[in-house]
């Protein structure tokens, strides 16, 4: 029964370094942690590696299929320790059974139509230039959101507050950060998905990895054919339960005495409470009697509904997003700008490569040390949603800095050398002479020439 509790505590800690570490660089108030320290840190992170293998093929980018690897030997471990948000849940779930009645977890049938159908449409998506669906549902990307949109703010509120008490005792080694504040749009989906996750893993575990989200569903299919694996040894078990309500992926069936390693996160926590050594992790025989409740016309059938849906997400993805048509500005003024595109950051080559390897993680947005990099809304149209956009009412953009390109983990922002960076259009300023403070308000200005 205990002899698997060295595995389950080493997952718990690994998980939660992880945890920690990306939660750092999010919500480094003064940013003293290196940039080689951050890329060593997002480097096992799967879709950031899986974009930037295709954007520059190297072994520095080949994350994704260590973990593939890794899935094909031991299980879903990325799910279980490396994915952030995955931790995250479990916070949710180990905080809803300690301090309030939680009921016991147990089996549910798996949802494959829908994971399945939504891993299917987040590929053909991609493909066809539409990566709204990947940005929305990557696991890395939404907690990075929830981070940057949510703890950093507290944390910068925090360390100010600190840091002016630090002052009165004449201590100055604590600087204050001008934080200008996030928009309301990416506070509100932060929040939103905080909330969905939470409500999911605080009533059914890791309900999102094995319902929703496009990684674990592909990890899923190949933790099929795990060389290792959780099973139920059917002559050792006596269908007591006790794995059953302790899985967070509810996939031990106790009646049948059958696992679903495709949604086994392998967290190893059936094998820590097994009073009668009935749970094994052990290596994969493959069975040759046929599986009793298989049904080959619900199996078509379930191909068939996948098949539409990819049909019908196929035409509709084909159209391409269009830029939507906004106003900038902050008071009114004789002649309305009419910006059908804003600028990306200085590495993004352009906005098409920009929309298209950018899963809005905001890394980028928390280490811009002017805070001209913000969160969009449909400054790109739908296509672009969430993903950072150059606001130059917010900021500038520091000559010598390319933090961006330094940190951001899927080669959508490529880093120049600085004096790369320095000849590297980004726009094109247009003036527009009755819009200038000197013809509104009747006043000297020289502001845009000094610059």
């Amino acid at each position: 029964m205990y002899k698997f509790r060295r595995l389950r505590n080493l997952r718990i800690w690994v998980s939660l370094v992880f945890l920690f570490l990306i939660s750092l660089i999010f919500l480094d108030p003064v940013q003293w942690i290196s940039q080689r320290f951050i890329n060593v840190v997002i480097w096992p992170q799967l879709v950031p590696s899986l974009l930037s293998f295709s954007v520059s093929a190297s072994l520095i980018a080949s994350a994704f299929l260590l973990f593939i690897l890794l899935t094909a030997l031991f299980g879903r471990i990325y799910c279980s320790s490396v994915c952030p948000l995955g931790t995250l849940q479990d916070i949710f779930s180990w905080v809803h059974r300690r301090f309030f009645a939680q009921k016991p977890l147990k089996f549910a049938r798996a949802r494959n139509i829908l994971r399945y159908t939504i891993l299917i449409l987040v590929i053909v998506s991609f493909f066809a230039g539409f990566s709204i669906l990947l940005n929305l549902l990557d696991p890395y990307s939404n907690y990075g959101r929830i981070m940057s949109n949510l703890g950093r703010p507290l944390v910068l509120k925090s360390s100010n507050g600190l840091a002016g008490l630090l002052e009165q005792q004449d201590i100055f080694w604590l600087p204050k950060s001008n934080f200008k504040g996030h928009r309301t749009a990416s506070i509100a989906f932060a929040s939103g998905f905080l909330l969905l996750i939470g409500w999911m893993s605080w009533s059914s575990g890791r309900l999102y990895c094995n319902t929703i989200c496009p990684v674990g569903a592909l990890l899923g299919i190949f933790s099929r054919f795990s060389l290792f694996r959780i099973s139920l040894d059917k002559q050792a078990c006596n269908s007591c339960g006790q794995c059953s309500k302790v899985c967070k992926a509810q996939c031990i069936d106790v009646k049948s005495k059958e696992v679903d390693f495709s949604r086994c996160v392998t967290c190893y926590n059936c094998l820590d409470v097994c009073p009668s050594d009935g749970v094994m992790y052990n290596l994969n025989r493959i069975k040759s009697e046929p599986v009793d409740d298989f049904h080959p016309d619900k199996g078509n059938q379930t191909r068939r509904n996948i098949l539409k849906a990819v049909f019908l997400f196929s035409a509709f993805a084909s159209l391409r997003a269009f830029a939507t048509r906004v106003t900038g500005g902050e008071k009114p003024t004789e002649i309305p700008e009419d910006k059908k595109l804003f600028a990306t950051p200085p590495g993004s080559l352009s906005h098409e490569h920009f929309n298209r390897n950018c899963t809005a993680c905001h890394l980028c947005v928390s280490v811009c040390p002017t805070q001209v990099l913000q969160p969009s809304f449909l400054q790109y149209g739908l296509q672009g949603f969430m993903q950072p956009f150059m606001d130059y009412h917010a900021g500038f953009c520091n000559f010598e800095c390319d933090l961006c390109g330094q940190v951001c983990p899927t080669n959508a922002i490529q880093e120049l050398e600085p004096e790369q960076k320095k000849l590297t259009q980004v726009g094109v300023a247009h003036f527009i002479k009755e819009n200038c403070v000197v013809y509104t308000d009747n006043t000297d200005c020289g502001a845009c020439s000094e610059h």
